[in-house]
């Protein structure tokens, strides 16, 4: 499905669009929302532990509800946007978000937050790969800002919104309420912001018959696609491991018990993560994969260290550390990837990227909750640790024995000239329909 062209422009002219920049941050803003609304319930668990009384694997079982019904909506309806348009699945998937979030405010028992996070999952699946195409559609011309904005405001919104819950929980009223609360009023105004962005895609009629469970990455992209998945699956189960168990980890390993410890830990690494993408930005993609995972491994090693001698302060640099290489591992995946997919498959190849990355956020920390009930939190972040590590060194040794100016990791496969070595796509104008 061919993006629209310039001709588009003069077409059906329209008064009340915004412009590309204007519409471009106004999607950066939506997708930071979208990702602080999924981790503010993190600092909330122990508290509605205590409300309600279950266990640390129904915890980790209602984060991760959130996690697979995001994937299931990405398996049927991830590509959507590229048949029926960006704006119309914007629209939706913004409106189903302010439902999770209503249904979270009004939280009565365990079945409601398995609905909220559930409702929660099905819009972040719409949005996601609708709003990462939509902004790199938007991007300047020579620019790498879609994906850079990208990894910015999806781990900004995962440490804001962990960080905003734990301050709320330990000192505002209203604990479990006020945050959904604040966040209904931001996604009404982010409505009415989506209505006014411009479309940059041409709807196919293909919208129904595009609605079936299929993953595919098209040939272009697989070579390095495949040699990315290890490191997009150790970086993603990092995260669901703090955000499912960040605050258990912090009660049980180092007996700091205020909800706000559990917000800190998930910005440590998050939030690092975020300002390390803005400060890394012009780190070529070479660059990126290699020193992104070194640093991963290297935190991850040391916060291992900090969890077996129980030093916090250990713990939480460590943590830092890990960040620091979560942004660059990902963002490097991702400027490459969405670097080698052809216009018309851009928003597949986003949705491949994130049922990896949304798979891994939410099976291994499922696992994670079971192996605690076996065999203790201490020994389950021993394991989890070990194989982050083991899962990015493969990934690294994957991309040092391709590594090359001319291919960037895909081989024969790659056109000349290739992502990373030359100025990156050009930009996508808008069309107003």
């Amino acid at each position: 499905m061919p993006n629209l062209s310039d001709d588009a422009l003069t077409e059906s002219p329209a008064r009340y669009r915004l412009s590309n920049t204007s519409a471009f941050w106004l999607l950066a803003v939506a997708l930071a929302l979208l990702l602080f609304a999924s981790s503010a319930p993190s600092p909330m668990y122990p508290v509605y532990q205590q409300m309600w009384h279950y266990s640390a694997l129904v915890s980790t079982g209602v984060y991760a509800a959130n996690a697979i019904a995001l994937l299931v909506t990405l398996l049927f309806a991830g590509s959507l946007s590229d048949h029926i348009g960006r704006r119309p699945v914007l629209i939706t998937a913004v409106l189903v978000e302010l439902a999770g979030t209503l249904a979270f405010a009004e939280a009565r028992s365990v079945a409601w937050l398995f609905t909220a996070r559930i409702v929660q999952g099905i819009a972040t699946g719409l949005a996601t790969g609708a709003i990462t195409a939509t902004l790199i559609d938007l991007q300047p011309a020579e620019s790498r800002l879609g994906a850079l904005m990208t990894n910015v405001a999806s781990a900004g919104g995962l440490a804001i919104g962990a960080i905003s819950s734990g301050l709320l929980v330990a000192y505002a009223p209203a604990p479990t309420r006020l945050v959904y609360w604040l966040l209904a009023a931001a996604f009404t105004i982010i409505v009415l912001g989506v209505l006014l962005i411009p479309e940059t895609v041409r709807p196919d009629g293909r919208g129904m018959a595009s609605l079936k469970p299929r993953v595919s990455v098209p040939q272009p992209v697989l070579t390095a696609f495949l040699t990315m998945v290890p490191s997009i699956v150790a970086t993603w189960a990092l995260g669901g491991l703090y955000l499912a168990l960040g605050g258990a980890l912090m009660r049980v390993q180092f007996h700091v018990s205020t909800p706000l410890a559990g917000g800190l830990v998930v910005v440590a690494l998050q939030g690092t993560s975020a300002v390390t993408a803005l400060l890394a930005r012009d780190w070529t993609i070479d660059q990126a994969l290699l020193r992104g995972p070194v640093l991963l491994m290297t935190g991850v090693s040391v916060a291992l260290l900090g969890a077996a001698t129980h030093s916090v302060w250990l713990f939480f640099a460590a943590s830092i550390l890990a960040g620091i290489g979560f942004g660059p591992s990902f963002s490097g995946a991702l400027r490459m990837l969405t670097g080698l997919a052809p216009a018309e498959n851009r928003a597949e190849v986003v949705t491949a990227i994130y049922v990896v990355s949304y798979l891994s956020l939410s099976i291994p920390a499922v696992i994670a909750g079971l192996c605690v009930q076996r065999f203790g939190l201490p020994a389950t972040t021993y394991g989890y640790g070990f194989i982050v590590i083991a899962l990015e060194a493969i990934a690294l040794a994957g991309s040092l024995r391709h590594r090359n100016p001319h291919t960037a990791l895909a081989g024969h496969l790659c056109p000349a000239p290739c992502p990373g070595t030359v100025a990156p796509m050009p930009r996508v104008v808008s069309a107003h329909p």
